[in-house]
């Protein structure tokens, strides 16, 4: 397949445009795709929308006092981050972790990475990730129970673990 633009080289990057609720499919060669990519970026770039997202809502008095707090690693100030939209190195997740969480909540919906599934298997693993999730839980809050010493509590744990285990064993 060729390039769309040229009609020259193959087309090695697909791009697909959705605007004004009309999909348009572009295959562009590299060179087609860097030029595309630097006029959207122009036009609306990435750093663009994080940088609103960041700014969506009224800073709180935690993040002004935020404003003064730079990486120790790279020095990028989180003002600079919402200018550019992006973090300078890895370090600066950790540096502003707490205020991170909720653009990304807001961005992804989640602040978890949850992956994706071929929607065939989807329900099953679904099903089976929520079984090791809820079985976690449980021993988890049996160990609490168990410290707080409240025994009957821990044993009714103890109980629906044994029971979810069972099951697996006769499932698995």
């Amino acid at each position: 397949m060729l390039c769309d633009i040229c009609g020259k080289n193959p087309a090695t990057v697909h791009l697909t445009e959705i605007i004004d609720d009309q999909m348009n499919e572009l295959h562009l060669c590299e060179e087609c795709a860097r030029t595309k990519s630097a006029a959207m970026e122009q036009q609306f770039g990435l750093s663009d929308l994080l940088a609103g997202m960041v700014d969506f809502q009224k800073p709180s008095a935690k993040e002004e006092e935020l404003v003064n707090i730079k990486c120790s690693s790279c020095g990028l100030s989180y003002a600079d981050f919402k200018k550019i939209g992006r973090l300078g190195c890895g370090e600066c997740y950790d540096v502003f972790r707490k205020y991170l969480a909720p653009l990304l909540k807001r961005i992804h919906g989640s602040n978890q990475h949850v992956g994706k599934s071929p929607l065939k298997i989807k329900t099953t693993v679904t099903r089976v990730t929520k079984k090791k999730i809820d079985l976690a839980e449980l021993k988890e809050q049996l160990q609490k129970a168990i410290q707080k010493e409240a025994f009957e509590e821990a044993a009714r744990l103890r109980d629906q673990i044994k029971e979810i285990e069972s099951k697996k064993g006769k499932e698995g």
